[in-house]
């Protein structure tokens, strides 16, 4: 769950890096795709190479995991409650089940191993289907340079195309989002982005919709000296569900103590299948 919503989020910044370089490069445009799509698809593609920690804020508490990749797919291990180890019953209890996982998918038919890679593989293809409509839906505007977090960054405005035509239910959200990317200068990857939701979206036809008041904002640091992958993502999320009833939600992550994998046993990447 955790790694999946992970990857989702990055997806949705994903485009304004790829495409907010081509209006700052505009005197090369093909050799900055190649440099832009290069850099993101190696972190992109590592990124499930690699076991890390993250911690995970909502409604005024905490919890902390460890999520290794086991045999191609992640797990998750309760590390701490609010700032508190947890006890040493449920510490036994959360070693317990990771055994418990690995040893169930040594077991695995090759069918079946398969068939759980692509499960959450499929995330992945959802969150590239999004990537190609943002690069549809937005328009990308330089608005200056800045230093941010020790990087000097380009600082690119994204606002939506207002020819834009979802082709989905999901794609739809996009056409009331405004976003701000900071782009390091030198290696063409995001520092910060900051999306929100500037008028009501209907979602579920005409069952919900996302209100005023989303926005989400994502962090990423280089964790190789070509490797960059999140180290903090807040949403804040506002939506009406059959326009009565009321939803808020918030969240803020925090991803740290990122480490290369072990290769599984069966002699394949930690990311399973080339993922």
């Amino acid at each position: 769950m955790i790694t999946a919503l992970m990857n989702v989020r990055r997806a949705c910044v994903l485009v304004f890096a790829f495409t907010s370089l081509i209006c700052v490069f505009a005197q090369d445009v093909h050799e900055i795709i190649q440099r832009s799509v290069a850099a993101q698809k190696r972190d992109w593609d590592a990124n499930p190479d690699y076991d890390y920690s993250t911690t995970v804020k909502k409604g005024g508490h905490s919890k902390t995991f460890d999520v290794p990749m086991i045999d191609g797919s992640p797990c998750q291990i309760l590390l701490d409650v609010d700032g508190k180890p947890v006890s040493s019953q449920l510490r036994t209890y959360e070693e317990e089940k990771i055994k418990q996982a690995t040893e169930q998918r040594k077991r695995e038919t090759r069918d079946q191993r398969a068939n759980r890679i692509a499960a959450w593989k499929r995330q992945q293809q959802r969150d590239h289907f999004l990537m190609q409509q943002m690069v549809k839906a937005f328009n990308f505007k330089l608005q200056g340079t800045d230093e941010l977090e020790g990087h000097k960054v380009y600082v690119l405005a994204a606002t939506p195309k207002p020819d834009y035509r979802p082709p989905n239910h999901e794609a739809k959200v996009l056409t009331g989002m405004k976003g701000t990317m900071w782009v390091d200068q030198q290696t063409s990857q995001w520092v910060k982005v900051e999306a929100e939701v500037t008028r009501p979206v209907s979602i579920e036809g005409v069952l919900a919709r996302v209100e005023p008041g989303t926005r989400f904002e994502l962090r990423e640091a280089p964790i190789t000296t070509d490797i960059w992958l999140p180290t903090y993502f807040a949403v804040k999320a506002h939506a009406e569900v059959f326009f009565v009833f009321g939803k808020n939600s918030a969240e803020e992550d925090t991803y740290f103590d990122y480490r290369k994998a072990p290769a599984s046993e069966t002699g394949t990447p930690a990311s399973g299948q080339g993922y």
